[in-house]
């Protein structure tokens, strides 16, 4: 979080310790619970920028709490995958990492002690008569069962953590009020039975903690003092508050809502993004077009260019959709500072330089990055062959084209003049060859006679080079909001991917490997592919192209 940066939560938290706040000559104490049923997305990276740097901001901590009191599609995959992915951004929980599931006995005993107190009580609906009995905005809820005797519901809630009922037989809800105007407190559920077997406790237990139920107390055991979340939690904090007040919890936390974040051109609910896994869509979790944080590393995005489009994009109450051009934009100024640039060819055709002599060789010192001098140079080998771009040379060209065609000149990067002298076709009238003759007067750049040339061409020598697969990303989705579609798989874009293979890049990136990117000249950003790139098969992913579509606001 940029530490000049304000926001209305650090206004609160600010409040909060200043002499007379509610916890004042406290240490700040945040938390970050992420579900482990799925890999972190960009989503889950501006609540995880949110909660760790609010503590950072005032020298505080943060936990990180496995959220798994809901087993159904919990996997330690996705807990190491979720570690990965915080210590890449940058941040650190050091020895504070929990699971919801740690608290379950705790949680369990609180739960009696509502019933004791006459606050909760085992109701026997079913879901249908639930959804029946609810009511509406002037009709009451109600439950046949509300007034059910202290010692009958402690006795059956006994019973339904032994396992001698089936699922949807009983409930335990809350006593709060049936008349609520906010549902979430008409006698909320706070246990279900489920038998299903939990990724840590096994077969342990068959009554579960609803969400609502679990998470207050989870962060009241922990002594948090701010527990950060997103917007669709405010109606849901007045239940937050019941639990923390009527439980006998060591602490007090206080719940802040912020905005969630929304991206055109993808979705981030965790059922559409594993729907999209499992049915192939894409070839994993790292799908480098999807907006999990280990695909954006695999395609090339740095921890520094998203946090700094988290923390651009500001903290609000107010949702809102940010373009993914403005990632991307991120990205690329980032990349343009720091990328070394290189030179591949990937549509490649041969340039053969008639007047060059045959055999022979040359080096240049081409420069690693333009924009900083302390970057240096790379010597790149030069001969009578070179591949250069198909679409740098045409037969006919229209107007203003100022690369090659016959009898133009353009300047080889870093290297020298050539003009273009002919061509070479196949039998089919394809061409295969463009032929150009060289000035030897303008090695490196030199123009003795000081004659302007338009153009400016990358080549790769062929006599010198290697072979790479090159991917080209663009949006998953075709449709800048596929979460309003019927089906949010008929917005998939068909051209989200193109593999090329067969490309050309300089001898020296064969020892490149990830998380390195490069610019490669007037293409775009590219990083190693972290996965299939190996020696003898260059993979390089497409991060970002050269072109910035965003407009930042001046």
């Amino acid at each position: 979080m940029d530490e000049n940066a304000k926001n209305f939560i650090l206004d609160f938290v600010a409040e909060d310790i200043a002499p007379g706040g509610r916890f004042e000559g406290m240490q700040v104490h945040t938390r970050f619970p992420p579900e482990p049923n799925g890999y972190l997305h960009i989503g889950h990276c501006k609540a995880l920028c949110i909660d760790f740097g609010t503590a950072e901001r005032f020298g505080g901590i943060t936990n990180l709490r496995m959220d798994d009191t809901n087993p159904a599609k919990e996997d330690t995959e996705y807990v190491d995958a979720i570690q990965e992915d915080i210590h890449w951004l940058g941040f650190d929980w050091g020895d504070r990492f929990f699971y919801g599931s740690d608290y379950f006995e705790k949680t369990y005993e609180l739960a009696v002690g509502l019933i004791r107190k006459g606050l909760a009580y085992v109701c026997e609906l079913t879901p249908e008569q639930f959804r029946e009995y609810r009511g509406d905005v002037g009709t009451p809820a109600r439950s046949p069962w509300r007034d059910r005797p202290i010692e009958e519901s402690l006795d059956l809630f006994r019973r339904m953590r032994e396992g001698e009922f089936p699922e949807g037989k009983y409930t335990l809800r809350a006593k709060i009020d049936l008349a609520s105007g906010n549902f979430n407190m008409r006698d909320p559920v706070l246990y279900r039975i489920r038998y299903i077997e939990h990724h840590r406790q096994g077969t342990k237990w068959c009554v579960f903690p609803m969400y609502d139920f679990a998470h207050p107390i989870q962060d009241a055991l922990e002594g948090i003092t701010h527990s950060l979340c997103s917007l669709e939690y405010e109606d849901h904090r007045p239940l937050y508050d019941w639990v923390i007040e009527h439980t006998d919890v060591p602490s007090k936390p206080r719940q802040i809502e912020f905005s969630r974040l929304g991206i055109n051109h993808t979705v981030m609910s965790k059922r559409k993004l594993r729907r999209l896994v499992e049915e192939h869509y894409v070839s994993g979790w790292d799908d480098p077009r999807m907006p999990t944080l280990c695909g954006l590393r695999r395609r090339g995005y740095t921890p520094t260019a998203v946090r700094s489009f988290i923390s651009r994009i500001g903290v609000s109450k107010v949702s809102s959709t940010v373009e993914y051009a403005f990632l991307e934009h991120c990205l690329r100024e980032e990349l343009n500072q720091t990328a070394p640039r290189r030179m591949a060819v990937l549509h490649p055709i041969k340039l053969i330089i008639t007047n060059y002599p045959a055999g022979a060789s040359e080096s240049f010192e081409i420069e690693n990055n333009n924009l900083d001098e302390t970057a240096g140079f790379r010597p790149v080998t030069f001969s009578r062959e070179l591949w250069i771009e198909t679409e740098d040379f045409m037969e006919e060209p229209p107007k203003k084209y100022n690369r090659l065609f016959p009898g133009n000149e353009v300047r080889l990067k870093g290297a020298y003049i050539v003009k273009c002298t002919g061509f070479e076709k196949d039998a089919d009238g394809n061409i295969t060859a463009v032929l150009c003759e060289y000035d030897p007067a303008t090695r490196g750049g030199d123009t003795p006679d000081g004659r302007k040339v338009r153009g400016t061409i990358h080549w790769v020598n062929a006599a010198d080079c290697a072979d790479a697969e090159i991917r080209l990303y663009d949006n998953l989705f075709s449709d800048p909001e596929p979460d309003a579609a019927e089906d949010f798989l008929t917005c998939l874009n068909p051209d989200s991917l193109e593999i090329l293979t067969g490309c050309k890049v300089e001898r020296a990136l064969e020892s490149a490997a990830a998380p390195q990117s490069f610019q490669f000249l007037r293409t775009g950003y590219f990083a190693v592919d972290n996965k299939d790139s190996a020696p003898g098969h260059l993979v390089f992913n497409r991060a970002v192209a050269l072109k910035d579509s965003f407009k930042p606001k001046a």
